[in-house]
Formats: structure tokens, sequence, C-alpha cells
């Protein structure tokens, strides 16, 4: 991706930018130019072509920037075993090594997002079905329904969608115990 195209696709995403920038003043840094975050790309891209090697798994890697946030996602034409790679907490582990091996290189916090085989959409579908039953739980008359502690990421994802349901949400409690709360609008 371009600088122009990262610059493009930042500024209409405004919200979450400025959600974003909130969450890098919490660490103390600023959000990331579009370069920062092609450089950020290619590091990563780098970190898991050489995993990919190592575990003999073919795979076709796309860097993107969205929102602030470098993309990498990793895909596979043939059937392979990049889908052992694709569990949630396997996706999540290798996002945070990547983190990890960006920072080292660049020496600056990441939000790096890691893709493996479809796990983010497999993920915001899994999500979708935790509001919609939330939902019916307060449709039947429960004042407010809460969702178990995830990441600052899924929590905003959930935050999307339990604003297109048309019902509001509101994150609750502290470091691992964060979590969404939902109520009627």
């Amino acid at each position: 991706m371009t600088e122009t195209q990262a610059s493009e696709t930042q500024a209409s995403e405004t919200p979450e930018a400025e959600i974003l920038d909130a969450e890098f003043a919490a660490v103390g840094e600023d959000a990331p130019s579009a370069s920062q975050l092609e450089e950020e790309g290619d590091i990563a891209a780098d970190y898991i072509e050489e995993l990919l090697d190592i575990t003999d798994l073919d795979g076709d890697i796309e860097i993107d920037a969205r929102g602030g946030r470098a993309y990498l996602s990793v895909t596979s034409s043939e059937d392979t075993n990049l889908r052992l790679l694709s569990r949630p907490d396997t996706v999540n582990a290798l996002q945070e090594l990547t983190r990890i091996a960006v920072q080292t290189k660049t020496g600056a916090f990441s939000r790096l997002i890691l893709d493996i085989g479809g796990s983010r959409e497999a993920r915001v579908a899994e999500l979708a079905l935790l509001v919609d039953k939330a939902a019916e739980r307060i449709e039947a008359g429960a004042e407010s329904a809460a969702l178990p502690p995830m990441s600052s990421y899924e929590r905003k994802l959930v935050h999307d969608i339990v604003a297109e349901r048309g019902f509001s949400s509101e994150s609750e409690g502290e470091g691992r115990d964060r979590h969404t709360v939902i109520t009627r609008a």
C-alpha cells in the first residue's frame, strides 16, 4: 500500500483514528505515520514469512494499513496446514510475537493486526453471535448483559456491532478483566 492510500484510509476513519490516538497516548506515543505503518507491515511480513518457511507451510502475505494500524493477512490457495495456525489463541500468540519483532526493529509501539486463514472474519462472526445473544437477554427483560473479557481491538469490534444492532455499550473493568456491557440505547 502506498503512503497516499494509507493516508486516505486513515483520514476516512476519523472516529477509529481518534480512539487509536488515545490508545497510543496511553502508552506515551503518537499514532504511527503511513510510512511507519508500511515499515511495520514489511517487518511483520518478513517475520511471518520466516515462520512459514521454518514450519514448511505455504502462504500468501498481504499487507494493508487501516485506521492507524498495519494489517497482515496470511492466506493460502492450497489445502495446507495453515488452518492449524488460524486457531484464535494461536493467531493471538503469533500476533504478539510479531508485534514484539516489529517493536524490536523499530523501537516503537505496534498495534499490528494479524489474520491467518480468515481467522479475524471468523472471530467477528463469533463476536456478532455473542452480541446477538446478549441482545436477546436484554429484549427478554435484562437491564444489561456483560460479555467476557477481551482485547481492546475486539471490544472496539463489539462496540461497532452493538451500535449496528441499536443498543449501547461501554467497557468496564481493568486490565485482563476489561469487558463490554451492553444496554438498551
